[in-house]
Formats: C-alpha cells, structure tokens, sequence
C-alpha cells in the first residue's frame, strides 16, 4: 500500500508539474483585424480624395473671377473714334510774305483734340509753291487741350521758325482764322514749351488768350 501511495503521489505531481508549466506559456496574440485596417486605410485616401477635390475647385472658382474680372476691365476700355474727314480753309502766305492767304483743304481726324492737332499740321505744309506756310514743320505741337470752347496749343518754336516782324503778324493771323472758323472755338491759348510768353518771335505782343473776334 505504501508503495501504491508513493506512487500515486509521483504521478500526481508529475500532472501538476505539466499542468503548471502549460500555464506558463503565452498566449499566442489574436490575428490582426485586416478588414478593419482595410477599412482605415480607404477612409484615409478619401479624405485626401476629398481634400484634392476641394483644392482643385478652390483653385478653379479663383481663376474664373480673375477671367472674368479681366474681361470686366476689358469692356470698360475705351473705344476709339472712327475716323472723320472734313473740308477746312489753310491759310498761308505768298511767295513775297505780302499777306495771309487762302487754300481750300481737308482733314481727317478722331476726336475734338486729334481735330485741331491736324489743322495745325495743315498749317504746316503744302503742295502748291503759291502757298507757302506761315508755320515752318520744325515747330513742334506739344499738346493740345479743348474745353468748353477754350483751346490750349503748347508747342516748341526753334529760332530757325523765327520770321520778321510782318512774318509774325501774318502766323497769328493764319492762327486764329484756321481755329477760329470751327465753331466751338472761342478762344485760344498759345504756349511756348508749357509757359506765357509775351511775343512768339520777338515782334508782335502775344495775347493770353487770343479770343474770337466779336461779329
């Protein structure tokens, strides 16, 4: 029996022995969840999907308004006039510088002020040697202003367009008759280099401004 017992009691403790040490050994770590991480994964690039889109439209409705605010200020621009032509008397003076005289001529121009910078240049030159200008082509028109009927000509006179004393009076006067027969004009303001001076070429006073004579 004693034998039996000791025994028994070996075995016994053999079985905890093996019972204890299956304890002891880790559990094995469960099987990731890949349809989850899947899951994750797509939710990720939609988000960036959706970010990209948002950009993409942010930047597309930028450059509409900047395209449509080019167009705005396009159509806002100015147009320019059509060209007119109309018919206008030149005057010159002879070949002796005796006096001012007439010759029909024409015009072409688009605006008031282009207008009256053309019969300025008309001014200047001619075909016909009975007709020889007052106004030498060395002088430069500067500028020209119109408003509410007061015309301002700024220009820059070199001593070479320098005449006599009859040659003087006889410009000014081939001036104001050339402005004077467009209506509107009422007066006219005649500048050396943007100032008043008091002769164009040292003879005649000039006046500031030349009005139109009383009828």
């Amino acid at each position: 029996m004693s034998q039996r017992k000791y025994w028994s009691a070996a075995i016994l403790a053999a079985v905890m022995v093996m019972s204890s040490g299956c304890g002891d050994k880790p559990a094995a770590a469960p099987p990731a969840d890949t349809g989850a991480v899947k899951q994750a994964a797509g939710a990720d690039e939609g988000n960036v999907k959706d970010d990209v889109d948002t950009t993409q439209q942010a930047q597309g409705t930028a450059g509409t308004q900047v395209a449509g605010n080019s167009t705005s200020a396009s159509d806002g621009e100015k147009k320019e006039e059509p060209m007119r032509k109309e018919k206008v008397v030149l005057y010159y003076t002879d070949p002796e510088l005796m006096g001012v005289v007439e010759a029909p001529g024409e015009i072409m121009y688009s605006g008031a002020e282009d207008k009256y910078a053309k019969a300025f240049n008309a001014l200047q030159q001619s075909d016909d040697e009975e007709f020889v200008p007052l106004w030498n082509e060395a002088i430069t028109l500067n500028q020209v202003e119109f408003d509410a009927g007061a015309l301002v000509l700024d220009i820059t006179k070199p001593a070479e367009a320098n005449l006599g004393a009859g040659g003087e009076m006889y410009a000014l006067e081939a001036l104001e008759n050339m402005f004077f027969q467009f209506e509107e004009v009422q007066s006219i303001q005649l500048l050396i280099d943007g100032e008043q001076v008091e002769s164009l070429m040292g003879h005649v006073v000039l006046e500031h401004p030349m009005k139109r004579p009383t009828p």
